[in-house]
């Protein structure tokens, strides 16, 4: 009985050192804190990437081409909202869209007011527009954020396609 005593003793005082010794090696791999207070903090104030973003779509580096100079650009009435356009999407009118006769859809365009120069970034996922002499339908809000007079329906714009 006094050998398992022994044994059992021994086994114990080689568990409490081994707990001991393995706490100090854990304590000297610690980083020291006050080499972190002399760290200078920097804080990021902008980030302006170089790049065109419409609603979710990013473009790096877009290649730009002249499309059309002097087009004429009006906006869907809010009757169409919620409807599904011709692309098979739903209509918003707070989303950055445009209908285009002949374009494919998907073709990402920048409409420029040349009067403000004001310009908006949109993607062609309808046909039309289906009144004479128009060119682009935009979205409400694509043309209210170019628009000169908020109170008319149609103004001259160009238009520039962006490809990748």
């Amino acid at each position: 009985m006094k050998k398992h005593s022994i044994s059992l003793l021994s086994a114990i005082f080689i568990l409490i050192v081994s707990v001991v010794v393995s706490n100090h090696l854990l304590a000297q791999n610690k980083p020291k804190t006050d080499s972190l207070k002399n760290v200078k903090q920097t804080k990021i104030v902008e980030v302006t990437p170089a790049v065109d973003v419409v609603d979710s779509v990013l473009i790096n580096n877009p290649k730009v081409t002249l499309f059309k100079a002097n087009g004429v650009a009006s906006y869907y009435a809010e009757k169409f909202n919620k409807r599904k356009t011709a692309s098979g999407a739903i209509f918003d009118n707070n989303k950055l869209t445009a209908a285009h006769k002949k374009l494919p859809f998907g073709t990402v365009l920048r409409v420029t007011n040349p009067v403000n120069k004001k310009s908006v970034i949109v993607v062609v996922n309808d046909r039309g527009p289906y009144a004479k002499g128009r060119e682009i339908d935009l979205s409400r809000k694509a043309f209210m954020s170019i628009a000169t007079n908020k109170n008319s329906g149609v103004l001259k714009v160009t238009l520039e396609i962006l490809v990748k």
